[in-house]
């Protein structure tokens, strides 16, 4: 995908940071986020899995704010990951309006619903603590377009698996994007409940 496909303001934040092209991984997923397909994205660490998350929600989101319902959804592991990501997402967003929020154990449920219910575009969230505010009835993902887990080796352990597969089964229609550094058993699994079109998008070492 060259820039000239990339959104306005995106292509300005990427030349701001620096970034003139992109790595092989990043252009055989972007065009398939931004195209609607639900993937698979395996790749080894520093292939530019969390940027490629980045670029192709942002150019999803066509990188402004819309309503209060959030449009993306990003599981991560931990706090630490939710974190991570939201800078993320800062570095390329400085210029923008899209409102990001980051939901973990590690903070008062209710604070986070009300903030949640202020508005927000892009939700990132840990498993147990997005399902927990989801059956409070405090997140609204009526208007969700993309269903993120970065890092998924993390769904390996039975808790977050769960919760992280409970959520499609209450979604229209959304697109879905999993990354990791391996196809495995989990990922077998969502493909049969939920992901059979996807494809899988693999680059090597």
């Amino acid at each position: 995908m060259s820039f000239k496909k990339i959104q306005e303001q995106l292509k300005k934040a990427l030349e701001q940071q620096g970034i003139k092209e992109l790595f092989p991984f990043q252009k055989a997923v972007v065009p398939k986020l931004k195209g609607g397909a639900s993937i698979f994205g395996i790749a080894p660490h520093g292939a530019g899995k969390t940027t490629s998350i980045v670029i192709g929600t942002l150019q999803k989101l066509n990188c402004e704010a819309f309503e209060e319902a959030p449009r993306a959804l990003i599981f991560v592991k931990d706090k630490e990951a939710a974190l991570a990501m939201q800078r993320e997402f800062e570095r390329f967003t400085r210029r923008m309006d899209l409102r990001i929020y980051s939901v973990y154990e590690e903070h008062n449920i209710e604070a986070q619903r009300n903030e949640i219910f202020e508005g927000v575009d892009i939700v990132i969230a840990t498993p147990k603590r997005l399902s927990k505010i989801f059956y409070l009835n405090g997140i609204n993902l009526g208007k969700l377009k993309l269903f993120i887990v970065d890092d998924a080796e993390f769904l390996s352990k039975p808790g977050p698996f769960s919760d992280v597969i409970r959520i499609p089964e209450s979604l229209d229609r959304c697109q879905y994007a999993i990354f990791s550094t391996k196809f495995d058993g989990r990922m077998e699994r969502m493909q049969e409940l939920f992901m059979a079109n996807a494809q899988v998008i693999e680059v090597g070492e």
